[in-house]
């Protein structure tokens, strides 16, 4: 009998459990991420059940600025959800497979549906600060899978990922930003490890691969994501320019200063998909 992992199914199934015992049994239509500075759609989440990350078995602290470090259940557009105001990064010295961990606690809740979030710095020279970006597809620049090692109950060894980011979902998406009159770029999403900003020639390399938009999350989760057949949908603030496209140093506050500019377009776009989600 092989060892349980301490990220795996077995964990999964015990944080699940406790975090109905807070929040009831009431099966989400969605479960979201919130990435830094994005967390204030949370207060338009009603009758909220809020859970420190730290009291879940299994969830470390969360200590990035910008990210309340708390599982809230509740209603959005009149719909049951689960959201993670935060989330864990491997520049945090976790473990890849920590960082997907919340995603098969959410689908050990009944999750099927996953939106993630994230704040990125903008690579296309098109790209202006505050823009919203649809996330078509990634680069995992991180050089770490979370799925590494033995095969957990319910896991595909071998997933496919022609498309990480469920195309139907993000036409929706793309339709409610029409409805809304909200501006909705989308491109590719480049993940690196962190935690330093990207270097001139690091952004050239990766414009080079592809890349629209730079960040340090999101890829880990999507990876456990598909492994499970959750399916996924995800938006990027660009919050800033890359190095070497913008003139001025990059820092964390300017990320949080833009996604506070940008917070009421991206929380009603995300309201409205829940609102509107078709359930598998």
């Amino acid at each position: 009998m092989s060892a349980e992992r301490p990220y795996g199914a077995a964990a999964a199934s015990r944080a699940a459990d406790f975090i109905r015992s807070r929040a009831g049994n009431e099966t989400p239509v969605a479960g979201i991420i919130l990435g830094s500075g994005l967390g204030g759609l949370a207060h338009r989440i009603a009758e909220p059940v809020a859970i420190p990350f730290a009291d879940v078995p299994g969830f470390p602290t969360a200590t990035v600025v910008g990210h309340a470090g708390k599982l809230i259940a509740g209603s959005l557009g009149g719909r049951p959800v689960i959201a993670l105001a935060g989330r864990f990064h491997m520049y945090e010295g976790h473990d890849a497979a920590l960082a997907g961990f919340p995603v098969r606690v959410l689908r050990q809740l009944g999750v099927d549906t996953l939106f993630v979030s994230n704040a990125a710095g903008g690579i296309r020279r098109t790209f202006r600060a505050g823009d919203l970006m649809l996330i078509r597809d990634h680069l995992n620049l991180m050089f770490r899978n979370p799925l590494t090692g033995g095969v957990e109950a319910g896991d595909e060894r071998f997933p496919d990922m022609s498309e990480p980011y469920d195309a139907a979902l993000g036409d929706a998406l793309r339709g409610h930003a029409t409805a809304l009159g909200i501006p909705l770029q989308e491109g590719v999403y480049g993940g690196l490890l962190g935690p330093t900003y990207e270097t001139p020639a690091e952004v050239r390399m990766l414009a080079t691969l592809g890349a629209d938009a730079v960040g340090m999350s999101t890829v880990p989760e999507v990876i456990v994501a598909r492994a499970i057949g959750v399916r996924v949908a995800g938006i990027s603030c660009v919050t800033n320019l890359a190095s070497g496209i913008s003139p001025n140093p990059l820092s964390h506050a300017e990320v949080l200063e833009t996604t506070t500019l940008v917070a009421e377009r991206f929380e009603a776009l995300v309201e409205r998909f829940v609102e509107r989600l078709e359930v598998p």
